[in-house]
């Protein structure tokens, strides 16, 4: 059977980070909102308690029976989590005076405590909390503390007798008011394997190999000798799955790529040769024509997309009807997907287009080969099944495409544009390379990059830095320049590339200022209709990734 940490989620934004680190460990993981732990589950090695943007305090504050696991599993709680355990269990949690908020370091931490093996003194660690626990519940011990925060992580032993349960303790009870998962907790990933290997058990059997061989004998299992239709974007999840499948079904699985005419510079030819590389049986539809008629004069942005995800149903169910011995449609889910639309707060950012079942009229059953997997692991998989590297690298890219990029209608000259200058700024990100090392190079080596590491430096493109990068074309602005001799008025477009982990929270990219001057020219001076290139210094939020 399968090992697994549950971690229960109680709507921090960083909820799913601790489960890719968690998975970094070789380690399989669920997120589950904090009321839905599996009781009857003996795959379940260890329960993490996430953060939350609520105080214990408050009357909406979410709450778990501790009394579940607590003393039967180890228990890790994280910023609310240990504050709720410290709650719950006898301790006293109070408003901070000032919002704990930032850096930290751990002045004192107890090395002999399993948690903290390895750690050096005055390790760095990240807080971020509005309460912070004044005292910690009877039978526990301070193990770490900052010069402001006394009791920054502390636990109880094994064998405790926890009056307050009024149990024995089978294991421990570890709480850090601090976040390991993020990388400004420089040990933080020493902290999460000394809990998910030393102290939960973890044998580090989950990886992308052993998820490819697992996943197709189920896929073989599933769907003998049956057909299956997959719709193909070009994306690294489309494109993963899409192998996936081919190796265990071969050419009973049939993909559909269709071009609604707003991909971005040679795209639709590009991905179908890669894709006939890689031996896939896929159908190619050229359908930008019905797009852009049906798109004629609109500039809504919600009615752009509605019409767009319209239409993609339609020409892609004309398409599927042809295979008339068809029993699946295959997509490629990945889990941020599932989590994010099953939001715990009830306050979903987005709908996703794969998520939430399938036209009544398709009569065809769903098959998800991805939807345990984290982006990083989907590329993984990919370079485990011999992928080309620029398809796994592919960078996020919205299902509308360029039409939620163009400020206003949508026409082919707008496109012909926008995917000049976009095919300019994506390049330069592929060529710029740079050198990193520290806590950069950390994040980069982190998200599945393949860099190696000499003299403690990597080196990599800026676009292998950047979570998104794209073009915008402001095409309802005219702004005033000169080429030459002459007077131009023309459209400006906005450049934007955010760093991520998951696309919940982005911060704006510092690109280098000769990189932006080369590439500003190069648009400028190729691209006819431009005259005016800016640079989009928004994070999110409160500024969403795309401008539509």
């Amino acid at each position: 059977m399968q090992q697994k940490i549950i971690i229960l989620d109680f709507g921090s934004q960083t909820t799913q980070l601790i489960g890719r680190r968690v998975r970094e460990l070789d380690t399989f993981c669920e997120i589950l909102p904090y009321n839905k732990f599996p009781k009857d589950d003996p795959t379940v090695i260890g329960v993490i308690l996430s953060g939350s943007p609520y105080s214990v305090h408050d009357p909406e504050a979410f709450k778990v029976d501790l009394s579940q696991f607590v003393g039967r599993l180890p228990v890790l709680g994280i910023c609310y989590g240990a504050q709720f355990i410290s709650h719950t269990l006898g301790g006293k949690v109070e408003k901070a005076d000032s919002r704990e908020y930032g850096r930290a370091h751990l002045q004192t931490v107890d090395t002999t405590n399993p948690l903290f093996k390895g750690f050096e003194p005055n390790s760095q660690v990240w807080m971020s909390h509005g309460d912070t626990i004044t005292s910690i519940p009877n039978d526990f011990e301070v193990i770490g503390s900052t010069k402001d925060v006394k009791n920054a992580a502390f636990w109880c032993a094994p064998d405790t007798k926890l009056s307050t349960l009024n149990s024995q303790l089978s294991t421990g009870i570890w709480a850090v008011q601090f976040h390991p998962e993020v990388f400004h907790t420089i040990q933080g990933t020493q902290l999460l394997k000394n809990f998910v290997v030393d102290i939960c058990g973890s044998k580090q059997e989950w990886s992308a190999a052993s998820f490819v061989d697992t996943t197709v004998a189920e896929l073989k299992g599933q769907l003998g000798q049956d057909r299956v239709i997959l719709g193909l974007s070009g994306g690294v999840d489309s494109s993963v799955a899409a192998v996936l499948l081919n190796e265990a079904i071969g050419d009973r699985l049939t993909c559909i790529f269709v071009d609604h005419g707003m991909l971005r510079k040679n795209e639709f030819t590009q991905v179908m040769e890669d894709y006939k590389v890689l031996g896939l049986n896929v159908i190619g539809v050229d359908a930008s024509e019905k797009f852009f008629g049906d798109l004629a004069g609109i500039t809504d942005p919600e009615q752009k997309r509605k019409i767009i995800g319209r239409d993609f149903v339609e020409v892609f169910n004309a398409e599927a009807k042809k295979i008339t011995d068809a029993k699946w449609l295959a997509q490629g889910t990945i889990y941020p997907d599932r989590i994010e639309s099953l939001n715990i707060t009830g306050k979903v950012i987005k709908s996703h287009h794969n998520v939430g079942g399938l036209p009544k009229e398709m009569n065809l059953q769903l098959c998800e080969p991805l939807k345990w997997l984290f982006k990083d692991e989907v590329r993984r998989v990919g370079r485990q099944l011999g992928m080309p590297e620029h398809l796994i690298t592919r960078h996020p890219f919205p299902g509308p495409g360029l039409a939620v990029r163009i400020l206003g209608d949508i026409t082919p000259e707008k496109v012909r544009i926008l995917q000049d200058a976009d095919d300019i700024y994506i390049r330069g990100l592929r060529e710029y390379k740079v050198k990193l090392s520290g806590e950069e190079a950390r994040k980069v080596l982190a998200a599945g990059v393949p860099a190696q590491m000499e003299d403690g430096e990597i080196e990599v493109s800026l676009y292998d830095q950047i979570w998104q990068a794209g073009t915008v074309l402001l095409s309802t602005v005219r702004s005033v320049g000169v080429m030459g001799d002459e007077r131009t008025y023309e459209h400006p477009v906005a450049l934007r590339a955010v760093t991520s982990t998951d696309a919940m929270t982005a911060d704006w990219a510092h690109l280098p200022y000769d990189f932006m001057a080369k590439v500003s020219n190069e648009i400028i001076n190729k691209v006819r209709g431009v005259n005016r290139v800016c640079y989009d210094i928004s994070s999110k939020p409160p500024a969403t990734i795309e401008w539509e």
